[in-house]
């Protein structure tokens, strides 16, 4: 098995990338997109993982993270994701005015019918496709600029930092939505 796209230095810092099954617009939805915040700080207080950036798109999310000395990131990171597919879903089903309700939930038992390792819905795709960064790199600049602009080039914000769910106001202007880990 290849060992490419795995969190194979505990200590190291990393550009993940997930994405919902069938890249599904669930994160079009401010309560969807909330969920996975709560999450996020939760996994930070609680699981020791370090945020250095973040943003959540439509149907996908991009952070660069590490964890603390003692931690195992890829634990952590399938917590997140396994939670967070719950917390949501949860929500899905209870709504009573989320009007992709039938759809999005006959999608996600479709892939967890389709995937051994679900029981009834997949939420996320298998994958996070972790890549470590060397923070003294120009890799690690890129990648914060990529998740930054992420929303600028898909035509939502015409500067970074107007875009609410992603750390690029910490780094431009303060304080954003949630507490970050700005690596010196």
């Amino acid at each position: 098995m290849s060992s490419k796209y795995k969190f194979n230095n505990p200590e190291g810092i990393y550009f993940v990338s997930f994405a919902v099954i069938g890249w599904i617009d669930v994160f079009s939805r401010q309560i969807y997109r909330d969920l996975f915040l709560e999450s996020l700080v939760y996994c930070r207080k609680e699981k020791n993982l370090n945020i250095h950036a973040w943003v959540i798109m439509s149907n996908h999310v991009h952070l660069i993270i590490s964890c603390k000395a003692g931690f195992i990131l890829s634990d952590i990171m399938r917590d997140l994701k396994k939670y967070t597919a719950y917390k949501i879903l949860k929500e899905i089903k209870e709504s009573t005015t989320e009007s992709r309700k039938e759809w999005m939930l006959f999608l996600f038992a479709k892939a967890g019918k389709e995937n051994s390792n679900h029981t009834n819905y997949q939420f996320w795709r298998q994958d996070n496709h972790p890549i470590a960064l060397d923070f003294h790199s120009n890799m690690f600049e890129q990648r914060l600029d990529y998740i930054h602009n992420n929303p600028v080039e898909a035509g939502i914000v015409e500067h970074a930092a107007d875009y609410v769910y992603s750390s690029a106001k910490d780094y431009q202007e303060g304080k954003g939505l949630i507490e970050i880990d700005v690596l010196q």
